[in-house]
């Protein structure tokens, strides 16, 4: 899969999408911080949040699969967010996380399709790479606020051991899972919010193997074949 060429800024846009979603990911992660410690940081959360579904669903719009899929899913997990926002419900909470959480897979996969679709390392495959795991990153974090809905106190952590869990908290666990780094202080203390965490472990661990691996071969590949003399009869 290729994406189009255009001049101008707005070209780099719709060359590199995947490297606007990452950017804008990580952006997100030390822009969350502010907002839980403001009036108005839920409402901005939510705006922001909204932000990356729609980048998640034009980086992805030329995968295989339907768009119309992550169209549906995105537009309800923010309805959910935003009345939960407005009125909030544990049960509004945890349907709107399963959205979210059906949302974040199913982007991270379309980028895996794309990233296995070619044969060719392209600078915008090298982006969606990156992008990909925050994806996961995020999705596993909504699985573990379902979690928390569904079971309380199944996280734990050194400050307010018995409270729940933070969005940034649970997005730090995931970021810690996801790569096997074990630095989290926040840590799963039922056997199913246990369980959860060794499926994301795993889910790194594959990960890394599978497409980290991947396009450093190819990369690899490109450059010996770049340096190999070029034959008498070419």
């Amino acid at each position: 899969m290729r994406r189009g060429r255009a001049n101008g800024w707005f070209g780099k846009v719709i060359a590199h999408p995947s490297a606007v979603l990452l950017v804008v990911q990580l952006l997100g992660v030390l822009v969350y911080p502010f907002m839980e410690e403001t009036a108005y940081g839920r409402p901005i959360f939510e705006v922001f949040g909204a932000l990356v579904l729609a980048l998640a669903i034009f980086t992805v719009r030329d995968s295989p699969g339907p768009t119309w899929i992550m169209i549906v899913l995105g537009v309800a997990a923010s309805v959910l967010s935003i009345v939960d926002g407005l009125s909030p419900s544990p049960t509004l909470q945890g349907a709107s996380a399963i959205l979210h959480a059906l949302f974040y897979f199913y982007a991270a996969g379309s980028l895996m399709v794309y990233i296995l679709n070619d044969r060719q390392v392209t600078t915008d495959e090298l982006y969606a790479v990156g992008a990909t795991f925050t994806l996961v990153a995020w999705a596993f974090a909504y699985v573990y606020v379902i979690l928390q809905v569904i079971w309380p106190g199944c996280f734990t952590a050194a400050e307010n051991p018995e409270g729940q869990r933070t969005w940034m908290e649970l997005l730090y666990l995931s970021f810690t899972t996801l790569t096997s780094t074990g630095l989290s202080d926040v840590a799963p203390v039922t056997s199913h919010a246990r369980a959860v965490v060794m499926m994301e472990q795993l889910a790194g661990l594959g990960y890394v193997a599978l497409f980290v691996s991947r396009v450093v071969g190819l990369t690899m590949s490109r450059q010996f074949a770049g340096d190999e003399p070029s034959s008498p009869d070419a």
